[in-house]
């Protein structure tokens, strides 16, 4: 099955609040780039390409990274993913979003080409549906708490608070959020990054009472001894997210036990083949993963639904919801239902474009 055609164009999607703040910025939009690839069998596979500067690539960078990539999948086999990857890094080291939304298409053009689910090329799937961990940006510990009120109405029991350093404010928005939806919630915070070690060990040792699961990233990603110190120092898994960027990165921290868990993302480890390989030296070296925040389309989380039903130490909620608070995604074909996402059974990814989707439900040629 040969690739005929190379396809790539903008998407943005604008956000329900305007002021979506966490410790790196604030943002009004999520934005990226659908990659569509089509093959001399008709097939059409899609992937996603999110732009995240702390993961590498701009809205304004992707397009010339994909378009230095185009010549190394036109007209090459779609099934020859490792080959095709090979070409990829020796082209340009980096650039992973851009590496991610072509290995996405690749992937789920091969499965819409057999007939089978995505989940089917990755091993087949473990379980039927994932719980949604969703995500509370910084706001004032009232606004906080009232923002995950709204999400525990909608029937979400994992919530993510984002913080940003202030020891005394980030264990007031804790606080405020505990006793706003109940004892029976998940809670866990993502720093971003933004402790010092000693202010990280405070803070997260006074959170501790209001039961915390987890701690993502509290400390500068390239401060491996911070952060083993910060593990060692308190009764709370800590998780690597922007310190597991790459394979190796992941194979550092896991082989020295630096963390209890890591955060996979496929698009900072650059498709669904490097999150595999990170998934099974985490499980070799026995600790944690699951999929963290995959910002953006409904195209992005599907492929992560399936990576997610694929692997057999996914036992914690996942962050694959969060286009349910942006407007005019080009993807339909999952919803998150009673805080649940449910992997679909259809051929491929288990999305397709909006218009398409229409088309189908209104029965029009």
């Amino acid at each position: 099955m040969i690739i005929t055609s190379v396809e790539f164009e903008p998407c943005v999607m604008p956000l329900e609040d305007k002021n979506w703040t966490f410790a790196l910025g604030t943002a009004s939009t999520s934005r990226g780039y659908i990659v569509r690839l089509t093959s001399d069998s008709g097939h059409v596979g899609y992937g996603y390409s999110n732009s995240s500067p702390h993961m590498g690539s701009t809205f304004e960078s992707l397009p010339a990274e994909l378009e230095r990539f185009k010549p190394h999948v036109l007209g090459k086999d779609a099934f020859a993913i490792e080959a095709i990857h090979m070409a990829l890094d020796r082209s340009l080291t980096g650039a992973s979003q851009a590496k991610a939304g072509i290995d996405c298409a690749l992937h789920d053009l091969c499965a819409r080409s057999l007939g089978v689910p995505l989940y089917n090329l990755l091993g087949g799937k473990v379980r039927d549906k994932v719980s949604v961990l969703r995500i509370v940006a910084i706001k004032t510990p009232a606004e906080m708490a009232a923002n995950a009120e709204k999400l525990l109405a909608q029937g979400y029991r994992y919530f993510k608070i984002k913080v940003h350093g202030d020891v005394e404010e980030d264990v007031a928005r804790v606080k405020a959020i505990r006793e706003r939806v109940g004892e029976d919630a998940h809670l866990t915070i993502d720093a971003n990054q933004s402790y010092s070690p000693k202010d990280a060990i405070t803070a997260i040792n006074r959170m501790a009472q209001y039961r915390l699961d987890l701690v993502e990233q509290p400390v500068a990603r390239d401060d491996l001894k911070g952060l083993e110190l910060v593990t060692r120092s308190v009764p709370v898994t800590v998780e690597a997210d922007e310190g597991a960027g790459t394979v190796d990165e992941i194979m550092t921290l896991v082989s020295n036990r630096i963390v209890d868990a890591v955060s996979l993302k496929i698009q900072k480890l650059g498709g669904l083949r490097n999150a595999l390989a990170a998934a099974r030296i985490c499980e070799a070296g026995k600790v944690k993963y699951r999929l963290g925040a995959h910002v953006g389309t409904r195209l992005g989380n599907a492929h992560a639904i399936h990576l997610a039903a694929a692997l057999p130490g996914v036992d914690y909620a996942c962050e694959l919801g969060e286009f349910s608070r942006m407007f005019n995604d080009p993807f339909a074909g999952i919803e998150v239902v009673n805080g649940e996402l449910a992997v679909p059974d259809g051929p491929g990814c288990g999305v397709e474009p909006v218009a398409q989707a229409h088309d189908r439900k209104t029965g029009a040629a």
